[in-house]
């Protein structure tokens, strides 16, 4: 891996189109940006157009803003019923965090509905156009991850901290099962991930809890780097050469900060039986399937 990896490496994008979830504000925009000014024609999908239109006019390069509700099923669904042409890069970035307990519109927890569930339908459902790379952005919070197979919506007992540890941990079970059945298909298309150490970005400022917004934001001024340093693990997943099923850290101390490097993932997150287990599962609640056949 190159030695302090920047934006400066990122190859010529002419040509390409790249889909980032949740492009409208932090690594999802730095993303996007950095994407953009390398030529490719960068596709903000985002909950708030109004938003994402602003977003985009601070971008210097090709890109457009659609629609796409991860909490919401009917929202992922019309996205990709709307999509037509390739897709070189899908950049699985939009997230939430800590936030009290409330259901999506299909009634799932909102942080396993919108971060795994809703990622998970969108990538199966526009995979037949994806010709490149997957991009999944995990979180170091996997590690404390726990899939509670009776109790995945977390009714019993809910943990705000709890409930996104295990969506951390469903992404990169997503991931370890996506590179099985692309590999078994003898598919091109890669799957790798990615998560931003510690990054200044809002998602801190969702979780709607006066004092734990409040310790997050002395966090973010005294320990956390900026969002376009926490993209580069993203946009190395994104475009370096690496194998698939590759996870993307900072390199430095915990795992919070540096440049982009190889990183560690939990027992739990190699758990093939597991990752087989919540792809049925997650197929159930969505209803969505694997798209792919072998090739003859």
């Amino acid at each position: 891996m190159t030695k302090n990896w920047s934006t400066e490496n990122l190859p010529d994008l002419t040509g390409r189109t790249a889909v980032v979830t949740g492009a409208n504000s932090g690594i999802g925009l730095s993303a996007a940006r950095a994407l953009a000014e390398k030529g490719a024609h960068v596709v903000l999908a985002v909950r708030d157009r109004a938003k994402g239109e602003a977003a985009a006019a601070t971008i210097d390069g090709s890109t457009e803003v659609r629609a796409l509700d991860l909490a919401d099923l009917a929202s992922v669904r019309a996205f990709a019923e709307g999509w037509s042409g390739d897709i070189d890069l899908l950049i699985n970035n939009a997230g939430v965090m800590l936030v009290p307990q409330r259901a999506t519109a299909d009634g799932f927890e909102m942080q396993l509905g919108t971060n795994h569930l809703g990622h998970f339908a969108l990538t199966n459902l526009l995979l037949p156009h994806v010709t490149g790379r997957v991009v999944v952005v995990a979180s170091g919070a996997h590690w404390r991850g726990k899939i509670d197979f009776d109790d995945l919506n977390r009714t019993k007992r809910y943990s705000s901290a709890g409930a996104y540890a295990q969506s951390k941990l469903a992404n990169l079970l997503f991931v370890r099962e996506l590179r099985r059945r692309l590999t078994e298909v003898d598919s091109p298309v890669l799957v790798t991930a990615a998560h931003p150490g510690w990054a200044a970005t809002n998602l801190q400022g969702h979780t709607e809890r006066p004092l734990l917004h409040a310790f997050m934001a002395v966090g973010n001024k005294l320990f956390a780097q900026h969002a376009d340093a926490g993209a580069l693990p993203t946009l190395y997943a994104a475009t370096a050469d690496l194998a698939s099923g590759d996870y993307i850290g900072p390199k430095g101390i915990g795992e919070m900060r540096g440049a982009p490097a190889l990183a560690k993932r939990s027992k739990a997150a190699h758990d093939q039986a597991l990752a087989t287990r919540l792809w049925a599962e997650s197929e159930r609640l969505t209803g969505v399937t694997f798209p792919l056949n072998a090739t003859a």
